[in-house]
């Protein structure tokens, strides 16, 4: 029955895309400071329109949406009410053509799944090196820490041959992710449960990564990067990918920094850590300044920046 009742939720979520692509239905998904000043206009309390409902996680009336959405929420879990109106337990966010659901904003569960500025620059990297001739043959790819599946989808519509998995530790992401490949309509994605890539097997030609970066004193999966300055889980992607790189297979690691007086450690980390001579690597500042205001909060007291960076570590083909 429960599998039963995952799978009715799954059609109804997707039909639910399928019904807000045929409305025309778009949304850029800010930061949450942003979104959080965006909604705190007097003008912003109440959802007036589809974005307003499905982008900015505003309370609304079910004559907002119509009867077609209001049902297909309710048969894919994710219609909350509160008090006499009604909110939306998920966002849908626009990327190139396509739509991707996630969390709802606030993203305060354990179990969020985010998509924002971050998952864009991600996406642009992963499309900027797919397009340099070197990276004509992907046969086989990973995106770890997968959350709603952009990474993975962004190859598999670039790469239509290629076998693509889509890993993650949050069952919620990986529900996701597979909503979101089949709105693409691509059947080469893979989602399955996995620490790293501790449950699958194999070498990759390429192994890509938006991981959580950020110190976070409730834990959150899809914020707590861990270790000093929240760079623990980027420092265990580089060491769990370069031994699973085929020849010539490359990872691409988008991550966040916290800068230093000291410097970048993250780099440093790198150069003590990549010196195979098998292994060409490139060290991107994609953005020097992202999310200044997490640096109120606690742990933060001697960084002066959050960068946004890109790594792309290349194994010699044989």
């Amino acid at each position: 029955m429960h599998s039963e009742q995952n799978t009715a939720q799954h059609q109804a979520l997707l039909g639910l895309g399928q019904a807000l692509e045929r409305q025309g239905y778009r949304f850029v998904t800010g930061t949450p400071l942003t979104h959080e000043r965006v909604n705190a206009r007097a003008e912003n309390q109440q959802a007036r329109d589809l974005a307003g409902v499905f982008g900015w996680s505003r309370p609304f009336t079910a004559q907002v949406v119509g009867d077609e959405l209001v049902e297909l929420m309710r048969a894919g879990g994710v219609l909350m009410q509160q008090g006499p109106q009604l909110s939306s337990a998920v966002r849908w966010s626009s990327l190139g053509d396509k739509l991707f659901v996630h969390s709802r904003y606030p993203t305060v569960q354990t179990d969020a799944v985010f998509f924002g500025p971050d998952t864009y620059r991600f996406v642009r990297a992963i499309d900027a090196f797919l397009g340099t001739p070197a990276t004509s043959t992907v046969s086989r790819a990973v995106d770890i820490c997968c959350g709603a599946g952009p990474g993975a989808l962004c190859i598999a519509q670039a790469r239509p041959a290629a076998q693509v998995l889509a890993v993650d530790i949050n069952p919620r992401a990986l529900q996701f992710t597979r909503i979101n490949a089949a709105l693409a309509g691509l059947d080469n994605v893979e989602a399955h449960y996995s620490d790293l890539l501790k449950n699958v097997d194999g070498e990759f030609d390429l192994i890509v990564a938006n991981p959580p970066y950020m110190l976070d004193t409730e834990s959150r999966a899809y914020r707590d990067g861990g270790g000093e300055l929240g760079a623990g889980l980027s420092e265990a992607i580089v060491e769990a990918s370069i031994g699973r790189l085929a020849p010539g297979g490359s990872l691409l690691l988008y991550t966040g920094v916290a800068m230093t007086a000291a410097g970048d450690p993250f780099l440093a980390y790198v150069k003590r850590t990549l010196g195979d001579p098998s292994l060409a690597w490139r060290y991107e500042e994609m953005d020097p300044d992202v999310f200044g205001e997490e640096l109120l909060k606690p742990g933060y007291e001697q960084v002066e920046r959050i960068a946004a960076v890109v790594l792309t570590v290349t194994r010699t083909a044989a």
